[in-house]
């Protein structure tokens, strides 16, 4: 299986360029999941969303599309991974699991001044769920901002993956795909102009790739040619694992057509 989508669909300058002219915005997302079969929602790693949003958002896609969510940067910038059990279980009660079975992997962003310690990654690893009954049961354990407005049950217990992409040069080390392969954890193939490390291990049973720019950082577009070599890599990859690809080139509306040129390659 093969997802390609972006990070996010909320972009004004998409208006009129990738959205038809005069499309509602309550309507983008319906028209990005008719274009890709994925989308990463990343408002999630700003604020904690609502569950009447999850619920609005599974609702407007088909049957068989997927959501991608960013964790909270609370957890990975602010906390950087370390007592975080009450935050984690927070985010889990915010609304995650309305997705139901559209849920996909969840994402963890780790910040570029945050090192690798093997300690605190494994513990973060070791904390977080592996199906949605264990996230469930998790959620319980709420603070008070969703006070009222909990979500804490899930319709089936399923799987649940998770991903981490890495941005500090002391993570471009062989424990790391040693330690996340440990957990079963995947580790983001990111591709960033160069900026952060671009590591290509798979560690789990499934890879994310997030492609931010070629030449430079969430700008440029991908060329034909690129797009080719990285279709070929994705699909040596999906002979063994499931394939999650997201583009964050966004700044000048390049991720969305980027995304449907390398659907095209690999459909």
């Amino acid at each position: 299986m093969i997802r390609v989508g972006t990070s996010g669909w909320v972009y004004p300058p998409w208006r009129g360029a990738f959205y038809p002219p005069g499309l509602a915005q309550r309507r983008e997302l319906e028209y990005l999941s008719r274009t890709l079969n994925s989308v990463e929602i990343n408002g999630s790693f700003y604020a904690l969303q609502r569950p009447t949003s999850y619920q609005k958002w599974a609702q407007q896609v088909p049957d068989d599309f997927v959501f991608s969510v960013k964790g909270p940067r609370f957890i990975t910038h602010m906390k950087r991974l370390v007592g975080v059990d009450e935050p984690l279980a927070t985010f889990l009660a915010s609304g995650v699991l309305a997705l139901g079975p559209k849920l996909g992997p969840m994402l963890w962003q780790l910040p570029p001044n945050l090192p690798f310690d093997p300690e605190a990654v494994a513990a973060f690893a070791d904390l977080l769920p592996r199906t949605t009954a264990q996230a469930a049961a998790m959620s319980e354990g709420h603070s008070d901002h969703v006070a009222g407005r909990a979500w804490t049950t899930t319709d089936a217990d399923r799987p649940l993956r998770h991903a981490m992409e890495v941005r500090h040069p002391s993570f471009d080390n062989p424990e790391v795909p040693e330690l996340l392969r440990e957990k079963g954890i995947a580790l983001v193939l990111a591709d960033s102009a160069g900026k952060f490390p671009v590591i290509d291990e798979v560690t789990a049973d499934f890879v994310y790739a997030r492609l931010h720019g070629d030449r430079e950082l969430y700008t440029s577009g991908y060329t034909d040619d690129a797009l080719d070599r990285w279709a070929s890599r994705f699909s040596e990859r999906a002979r063994g694992a499931d394939v999650y690809v997201y583009f964050d080139n966004d700044a000048k509306v390049r991720a969305p057509h980027d995304a449907r040129s390398l659907l095209d390659r690999l459909e």
